[in-house]
């Protein structure tokens, strides 16, 4: 092998091990966040996108038309989170989730906001898909003196297996298949670089409201 030969091959050994290096940081998460991490592209419009969310639900049929939605539109409000953080609920109470034909119109929010949106919208365009939500439990973080620990995720079924997708976090990305929700939670507290501590499957966001309330209340008899 020429001296040339072998400076173009150790090149092309390093440059590889570069991009798999790189390749492994791009799909290790901030785990202090439930933002998105950065995008090759910025959240823009789609062509050809519906003008209203009337529209959408016209011509959209399943999880892929409004997943590819939510990679070109969503952002992430960071302020929005931290007004809903545990912290801020105790001290000012709940905020109103951003209804669907709202967040079409601006969608910008955050996780529980995002995961409303696909569920309702599934649930209008492809019932068959069964959607609901997933609400994590991770063990508390703060976050700028804010506890965060609940994120939501919105779950639908296809040929038997299940999809995890309107992931604040992620955005575009669809997670699946997966047998269940276990094997789902397993993959990303690793990706998330964040201890699960719970998990469920919910039909409503409210449904979670109301049995944390009642837990609260029962935490504090004495």
């Amino acid at each position: 092998m020429s001296a040339a030969v072998r400076t173009l091959t150790a090149w092309l050994v390093a440059w590889a091990c570069a991009c798999s290096a790189g390749m492994a940081m791009a799909q290790r998460a901030d785990p202090a966040s439930d933002a998105p991490e950065a995008r090759i592209h910025p959240a823009t419009m789609l062509r050809d996108a519906p003008a209203s969310y009337s529209e959408a639900l016209a011509h959209w049929r399943d999880a892929d038309d409004v997943n590819a939605w939510i990679g070109a539109r969503f952002e992430y409000d960071m302020a929005r989170a931290l007004r809903l953080s545990e912290t801020e609920r105790e001290r000012s109470g709940r905020l109103p989730i951003h209804p669907p034909d709202a967040f079409f119109v601006a969608p910008k929010g955050v996780c529980v906001d995002l995961s409303r949106f696909a569920v309702e919208t599934l649930r209008r365009i492809d019932p068959e898909s069964k959607p609901s939500y997933l609400m994590i439990e991770f063990a508390p973080a703060s976050v700028h003196g804010q506890v965060l620990r609940r994120h939501w995720v919105a779950r639908f079924e296809r040929d038997g297996q299940f999809y995890f997708f309107a992931d604040s976090k992620r955005p575009g990305h669809i997670a699946g298949p997966y047998a269940d929700d276990s094997a789902y939670i397993r993959d990303y507290a690793a990706y998330r670089g964040r201890e699960i501590v719970a998990f469920r499957d919910l039909e409503s966001t409210e449904r979670k409201t109301r049995a944390q309330s009642v837990k609260q209340t029962r935490d504090a008899r004495p």
